[in-house]
């Protein structure tokens, strides 16, 4: 998504970026704080900094039947979830949110996105909420799926579930948010244009996954609605951040805007 911008494939006369990783849990945090001018949240984490952001129209990761997993080391049904130790890879992410909607008797352990599964196998929870390129791998390590949240969102919703966004401070002017904008759609549409390359570019953080199954978590999470966000996204988002609010897991409502 940002290969092109990061690279310089795709520049700006007026703006120049600095790119910064990290975990999508610390960056929710630092939102929180008004850190960066333009980052990646989750879209849990939108109630909290929408003082402080506004939501781009492009740069979503959404799962289209498909998302964030609930996996156990031994065989589960999902009526079994309930007053479970689940490890979760942060209390801002969205795939906490769905869980707690999916099942909200659960005792949440916090934990690195990426050790998640350790705790389920070192005994400290019962179960792991698995996102990322863990959630086409976790059978490896003999784990079994006992919900795909996002097929679960789906067929009570018939929506697809928006998980992460990225998002704008509100002090910028409306011109270097659209310049912004226009710079983000441009990445990604290189990324579509130039695939082999942006893929050998994320390969070096792909946490030694093989090109194989990089390639389809980036083809799940890099599509149609990472470059507009169109009418569904925005529609999905607001069912989930209103049940969430009205399960009493969001402070307020807000209402979800987009910026182009």
């Amino acid at each position: 998504m940002f290969y092109a911008l990061a690279t310089r494939k795709v520049r700006s006369t007026r703006l120049t970026f600095s790119h910064v990783l990290a975990d999508i849990e610390t960056l929710n945090s630092k939102a929180r704080q008004g850190v960066y001018e333009l980052t990646a949240i989750s879209y849990h984490a939108y109630p909290y900094v929408a003082d402080r952001y506004a939501l781009m129209a492009c740069g979503s990761s959404v799962g289209d039947g498909y998302g964030p997993i609930l996996a156990a080391s031994r065989p589960l049904a999902p009526g079994e979830i309930k007053g479970k130790r689940i490890a979760v890879p942060g209390r801002l992410t969205t795939a906490y949110l769905v869980a707690k909607l999916f099942e909200p008797d659960f005792d949440a352990v916090v934990a690195p996105f990426d050790k998640v599964l350790e705790a389920v196998a070192g005994g400290h929870a019962d179960l792991g909420l698995v996102i990322h390129e863990g959630q086409l791998t976790y059978s490896r390590g003999g784990f079994h799926k006992v919900v795909d949240l996002g097929a679960w969102w789906k067929s009570v919703h018939g929506l697809p579930l928006p998980l992460g966004a990225n998002a704008l401070s509100r002090a910028l002017s409306s011109g270097i948010q659209a310049e912004c904008c226009r710079l983000m759609r441009a990445s990604i549409q290189y990324a579509f244009d130039h695939h082999e390359a942006a893929l050998h570019y994320a390969m070096q953080f792909a946490r030694d996954l093989e090109p194989r199954l990089a390639e389809k978590f980036i083809g799940m999470y890099v599509n149609h609605y990472t470059l507009d966000c169109g009418e569904l996204v925005p529609q999905a988002a607001q069912r989930l951040l209103d049940l969430g609010h009205q399960a009493g897991l969001l402070p307020h409502r807000v209402t979800v805007q987009f910026v182009r």
